[in-house]
């Protein structure tokens, strides 16, 4: 008997939930989570309160997190939550994020031009990618 593959997402802590979920969606070619009906309900209940709420874009959306998700459904879903402190040490988890180019250097900085920094190219015999950065310092490769 098999047991069922569990479903995951992947979170980051960050400073601005909203701003990294924008950053990731438009770099994965995502869409953000639009929680407005969800935070509204929860509102309305009682279960949320105004301070839990934020409004961005015109719609209502949880203050301490956000989500980019596939819209084909394939890739995980990411959710971005929002922690006090600043990142100050290298990620033990990363993101490697497969280009759809062979010159990975346009790739790399075509990203930056979105907001990313360049970190260094490595390689591993005919293998290379480029370390990068998000707006927020979140380490991730470009392979």
């Amino acid at each position: 008997m098999s047991s069922p593959t569990p479903e995951f997402q992947v979170t980051l802590d960050c400073a601005d939930p909203h701003a990294q979920a924008r950053w990731w969606a438009h770099l994965l070619g995502y869409e953000v989570y639009d929680a407005h009906q969800f935070v509204t309900e929860l509102l309305e209940s009682g279960a949320l309160s105004a301070s839990d709420v934020v409004e961005v874009a015109g719609r209502r959306a949880f203050r301490d997190g956000a989500a980019a998700f596939d819209p084909a459904g394939t890739r995980p879903r990411l959710y971005f939550q929002l922690v006090p402190e600043v990142k100050t040490v290298k990620n033990r988890l990363h993101l490697d994020v497969r280009t759809q180019t062979e010159d990975l250097e346009a790739e790399a900085e075509r990203v930056a031009s979105l907001g990313a920094s360049f970190v260094e190219f490595n390689s591993q015999g005919a293998h290379r990618w480029a370390v990068m950065r998000d707006p927020e310092g979140n380490e991730f490769c470009l392979t």
